[in-house]
């Protein structure tokens, strides 16, 4: 077994882990990192690899999670588990978009968008799009609270008082998951179909979604983790039934490396799901934005240049 395979199946899943849930792209940025750090192995075990990989990190969602999407809990009331049994019907329908436009163009997508350029240009466009949208939500706050406040501006206000996307936060129209509706739930799962262009971030997708459809920020990442789960079932099962059926086998080396590559995402993801829901109840998603901007700028310039 050769060693170096596995440290760097370790390193994929590092990055899997961490890119699965921020919005910055976890397949973009798992192809461009192929661009420095190949593996050796098979063109059909990689693209097998790049999707199966992503159970590493689902299995995180459903341990930290566990109690709120476990309909069969003793210590739910029978309200609580009705409510969860509606998220996961509004999680399944949410889903219904990508897979019916997602499936019939997935071996299209993975041999014509797979470019290093189409990954940059989808960082930075949503990259502006999240930096435009958190704009316009936090001068609408602003706005609202100069009213409240007889024209006086929220810089001004004493320490302890809500920040500026706290604010926009408090305005927003959905507040819990128990308050999404039908609607706003389908209409995230629209915005799901864009993650299938490499480098624009399935997550990023259905949280710029969520933003514009007036969602709370932690209501839409939790959603967005969620969605994530029979998605990311559902492609895996489908890739590895597509591996099998063009007469490949797991050998014992690409066994080790598919099981260190899911491992690592799985313990990596726990970290960074608890972070990122810390970090978006008092920062907006800006941040991430800037990164993706500057990401697909130098990703142009080292392809340009190279």
């Amino acid at each position: 077994m050769d060693f170096i395979e596995l440290v760097k199946a370790a390193v994929f899943g590092i990055v899997e882990g961490i890119t699965e849930w921020l919005p910055i792209s976890s397949t973009g940025h798992m192809l461009l990192l192929n661009q420095f750090l190949t593996m050796n192995v098979s063109k059909d075990f990689w693209n097998m690899f790049l999707v199966v990989i992503q159970l590493g990190a689902i299995l995180a969602v459903c341990v930290m999670f566990f109690h709120r999407l476990n309909p069969f809990s003793p210590s739910k009331s029978r309200g609580e588990k009705r409510d969860t049994w509606l998220l996961w019907a509004k999680t399944i329908v949410a889903c219904i978009p990508a897979a019916v436009i997602g499936i019939p163009i997935d071996d299209w997508m993975e041999a014509n968008l797979g470019s290093p350029f189409v990954i940059a240009a989808a960082l930075i466009v949503y990259g502006i799009a999240f930096i435009v949208i958190e704009t316009v939500r936090e001068r609408r706050a602003d706005r609202a609270l100069e009213e409240t406040r007889g024209g006086r501006h929220f810089s001004a206000a004493p320490s302890g008082q809500l920040t500026r996307s706290e604010l926009a936060d408090a305005d927003a129209r959905v507040q819990t998951l128990e308050e999404l509706d039908w609607k706003t739930a389908i209409g995230i799962g629209l915005f799901q179909v864009l993650s299938i262009v490499p480098g624009t971030s399935r997550s990023g997708s259905t949280i710029i979604g969520g933003l514009i459809l007036g969602c709370k920020r932690t209501v839409v990442a939790e959603f967005t983790f969620f969605l994530a789960i029979p998605v990311m079932v559902g492609a895996s099962g489908l890739r590895l039934v597509k591996f099998f059926l063009a007469g490949n086998a797991l050998a014992g080396t690409e066994a080790a490396i598919l099981g260190v590559g899911c491992l690592v995402a799985f313990v990596v993801s726990l970290v960074v799901i608890k972070f990122l829901m810390e970090f978006v109840r008092r920062h907006d998603f800006k941040p991430f934005g800037w990164y993706r901007i500057v990401l697909g700028v130098a990703v142009i310039a080292w392809f340009a240049l190279h």
